[in-house]
């Protein structure tokens, strides 16, 4: 793939996630759910097929990928999910990266890092689970494996040319500003919620 093959691509994510998946993501977080969310689009042409958002008050098993999985397969049933790209808001958890494996998609593309939602959105529960369950430490599990690859959005764009990376960085400020908002909405209700790993 070629740098503006690449740009394409990456600028299209990140549109996804700003048209798509975060107007969802401030309902549910003004319903008292966290700020992750998900969607699903054709490899062909990039067109979402499904995006939604975290909704752990209905079940804490309903992050957004999760959430977003079952509402492909509700909607969907006649693409192959090596067809399509899985984008994630956020890193996936050890539970979504194996329901994601599970489902059959081989192409992660994800924004905010495990770092990040422990540093920046005080939500650590990932890497803790990571270290407590398998052992492993941040970065440690296989983002290239036999099943997929899993590619950091923010990771790829700083290895593009200057005049690329610049563009996008306006876009991934942006994003990064609206996620900060709807994570001290969500921080300073949680209690409220049910959600056992707050």
């Amino acid at each position: 793939m070629n740098s503006i093959e690449q740009y394409k691509i990456l600028e299209k994510l990140l549109l996804i996630i700003e048209n798509e998946i975060l107007p969802k993501t401030h309902i549910g977080v003004s319903l008292g759910n966290k700020i992750f969310g998900a969607a699903i689009l054709l490899k062909s042409n990039l067109k979402v097929v499904v995006a939604e958002t975290n909704n752990e008050l209905q079940n804490p098993l309903f992050h957004g990928e999760i959430n977003c999985l079952n509402a492909f397969f509700a909607k969907v049933r006649k693409i192959e999910t090596h067809q399509l790209i899985f984008l994630s808001t956020h890193e996936p958890c050890s539970m979504c990266l194996s329901a994601i494996t599970w489902a059959g998609f081989d192409k992660i593309y994800y924004f905010f890092s495990h770092e990040n939602s422990r540093d920046n959105f005080n939500i650590p529960h990932d890497l803790k689970i990571f270290k407590e369950l398998f052992n492993i430490e941040p970065g440690g599990y296989n983002k290239e494996n036999a099943f997929l690859s899993c590619e950091s959005i923010i990771g790829s764009i700083e290895k593009l040319n200057f005049d690329e990376r610049k563009l996008l960085t306006r876009r991934v400020v942006k994003l990064q500003s609206e996620y900060e908002s709807l994570s001290s909405i969500y921080q300073k209700n949680k209690t409220q919620n049910a959600i056992p790993l707050k």
